[in-house]
Parts: C-alpha cells; structure tokens; sequence
C-alpha cells in the first residue's frame, strides 16, 4: 500500500477524523470476520514460520524475516522467502532475494507449494499474519517501540490491521526498541503464554557517513525511525524527505533530490528498501544504510523456533 500515513493515527487521543471513519471501520471488520470466518485452513508437510504485524508498516518484518533465515540456516535446514505478490511494489523481495530463495504468488498457499516442489523444507512467511488460509507452525508478530499500536484503531481509524486481542494467536512478540514494561503488562494481558523478544537495528556501514552533511530520505512505513537512527549514530543531517510508504521514485524525483545535494554539497543516504526502489542509472549519486538485528535473549528466541519446528 502507497500511502502517507496520517498523523492522528499516532496521536494518544482519538482525534475528530478518527471519530468520522470509524463507521469504516467497522464495516472492514465485519467483511474480515466473515472472510476469516469461510477461510480454509491448509496444511503443509513443511514448518511455516510466519514474521506478521498487526500495526501497519515500519515494525522490521523483513529484517526479522532475514535474520530467521540466518539462524534456520546454522540450523543446516533449506529456508526460503514465501511472500504474497504485489505489482505495485517488489522493494522487500528484491531484498530478500540477495539473502536466498523467494517465492510468491497472489496465494500464499500456492507460493508455499512451489517452494516444497524446489526442495524447500522451511518456509518464512513475510506477512501474512491476517491470512487464514495457511497453518502456521510458528508465528511472529512485530512491533516498533516508539509507534506501538498508535491511537489503538483499527484501519481507517487508526493504523491496526486488526485489534490487539489477536495476540491471542501469536507465539511470540518482537519489540524493536527499549524494554517497556507497559507494552509487555498489555501484550500479556492478551496472552499470558506469548513470548516477546527486544531487537535494535544496527547499521553496519554507519562509519561511511560520519562526519558528512546529509540529506536523508526515505518512502517506509514509519521514515522518522530512519532518521531517529541516524540521529542516534551522529550523522549531521541537513535535511530530512519523507515520500510515502513504497513510493515509486520518478526520474523528477530523483534528479531533484541529486540537484540538492550538489548545491549544498552533501551526499544523499536513503534505506536499504528505498535503494532497491531507485532507477540503476540513479542509483551511483545515492547512498543507502545497511542493517541487521540485534537480539537480546536470541538463544531463547533460537530454541523457540527449533521447539516449533
């Protein structure tokens, strides 16, 4: 989805438009309930990890989703990426593609198919935490610290695909962000068996843009976590660009952004995802932060998987 997400979905008060779309909101809810409802549940002779949200974008499933592949492959198995296919944006599977194997379709059921056909004997589900129609063996569900569950609404109201009851069918929480024991007193009160894991993001070519001017830019879910994480690494930002959330960058863009920077004699840093979204002719004039995750607890986390699977 392309989108500029709106304020007062984060706002700690329901705002007047959240009061005006709520009766969206609960005609969304029915017709969810009533697919979930008629779903057929598949099963599969392979384990399925599923990495979800239930916030809408910006709650690190696909660097989770990389760093399972990472510990399923010291565990000698064969992951891959099973994901649903979009047309209008590919930024996360080109990502994951450098990492290994990706399989998508319009069904996850039949992405899932196609990579037990290629020998696949573990599949992670980026997304797909809503979808009914697959049995998970495990399932992850991800959070940012900072923007938590917003206003507590759900879509157009508010930013949850679903409420927070529906911690009630995840295994475990990942929480990128700073130990708070309110969030967890909340996540608990939903499932008292739930399991949550903290993560950080690490950038791994920070030093390359250390003392610098730059002008930052991004196109996710939540670009003010980007820019936090530069401000916390002491990058000297000039100037912060938001675009919308997998926003399609034009050769307009693009020359405007290069444009900037030479005249202000700054370089541009844009996120890994944003990178793989810009032109190959574009992309020698822009430069992109690399990450991975930082578990706490990760051999709890690892023997987690290994129980479910």
């Amino acid at each position: 989805m392309i989108f500029f997400k709106p304020k007062f979905w984060d706002k700690t008060k329901i705002s007047f438009f959240a009061i005006v779309l709520f009766p969206i909101t609960l005609i969304l809810k029915l017709l969810i309930f009533l697919k979930n409802t008629f779903a057929k549940t598949n099963k599969f002779q392979i384990p399925i990890i599923c990495v979800g949200n239930i916030y809408l974008g910006g709650t690190g499933k696909t660097p989770m989703c990389i760093e399972i592949f990472s510990i399923l492959k010291n565990l000698n198995m064969r992951p891959g990426f099973v994901r649903k296919e979009y047309s209008s944006f590919q930024d996360e599977a080109n990502l994951q593609k450098k990492i290994g194997p990706i399989y998508q379709n319009k069904k996850r059921v039949d992405a899932i198919k196609n990579a037990i056909k290629d020998g696949i004997n573990i599949a992670i589900l980026d997304d797909g935490f809503q979808d009914f129609s697959v049995n998970k063996n495990l399932s992850v569900v991800c959070f940012n610290e900072k923007q938590w569950i917003g206003n507590g609404l759900s879509i157009p109201s508010g930013p949850l695909r679903e409420e927070l009851s529906s911690l009630k069918r995840a295994d475990c929480v990942i929480l990128n962000g700073e130990k708070n024991i309110n969030i967890e007193n909340k996540i608990y009160s939903k499932n008292k068996l739930i399991k949550i894991f903290y993560i950080k993001y690490k950038p791994l070519n920070i030093d390359n843009f250390k003392h610098k001017k730059v002008i930052a830019f991004a196109g996710i879910g939540n670009p003010i976590n980007f820019f936090d994480l530069l401000k916390e690494n002491n990058i000297d930002i000039l100037e912060k660009i938001k675009f919308p959330d997998h926003y399609n960058y034009t050769k307009e863009d693009l020359e405007k952004l290069i444009n900037k920077a030479k005249s202000s004699d700054s370089m541009l840093l844009t996120t890994e995802k944003d990178f793989f979204r810009i032109d190959e002719n574009y992309q020698k004039y822009i430069n992109c932060i690399k990450i991975s995750v930082e578990m706490q607890n990760k051999n709890h986390f690892i023997e987690t998987i290994k129980a479910a699977i």
